[in-house]
């Protein structure tokens, strides 16, 4: 499931490529605009700036912007910066240890391929889709 902060973030940015603007836009005119917790976009957005998908300025006219164009996102970039995990089990994480029944398993392949799917989904929606809709 893909949690508040995943589908938030998706939010924030496309508001933020909405805005069309070519200086930072203050998260609080986005939390207004999006009925979102300004606290909580806070955190979603340091989370985007750390995974290079935002830009900040800070002081006086500071705020957020994108560091790219709409059309160079994918919405699976923003969702795996924000999410935990876009896995459906646990087995499959990235980190996870080398499952020893791994070879008996005759599940697995389901859950590779209902990964493969929203993997695929995802990657194929660009920001600029969600602004076009």
């Amino acid at each position: 499931m893909i949690s508040t902060k995943g589908r938030y973030a998706i939010r924030l940015m496309q508001d933020l490529a909405e805005q069309n603007s070519d200086k930072p836009v203050p998260l609080s005119e986005t939390a207004n605009r999006q009925q979102i917790s300004k606290k909580y976009l806070e955190a979603i957005a340091k989370t985007l700036v750390s995974a290079k998908l935002l830009k900040a300025t800070s002081g006086k006219g500071g705020g957020y912007s994108l560091a790219r164009k709409p059309k160079d996102y994918t919405l699976y970039e923003i969702l795996k910066a924000t999410e935990e995990s876009m896995t459906s089990v646990a087995c499959l994480m990235d980190d996870a240890d080398p499952c020893p029944r791994e070879h008996l398993c005759k599940t697995i392949s389901i859950w590779r391929g209902y990964d493969k799917v929203v993997k695929d989904y995802f990657s194929n929606i660009t920001l600029q889709d969600v602004i076009d809709n």
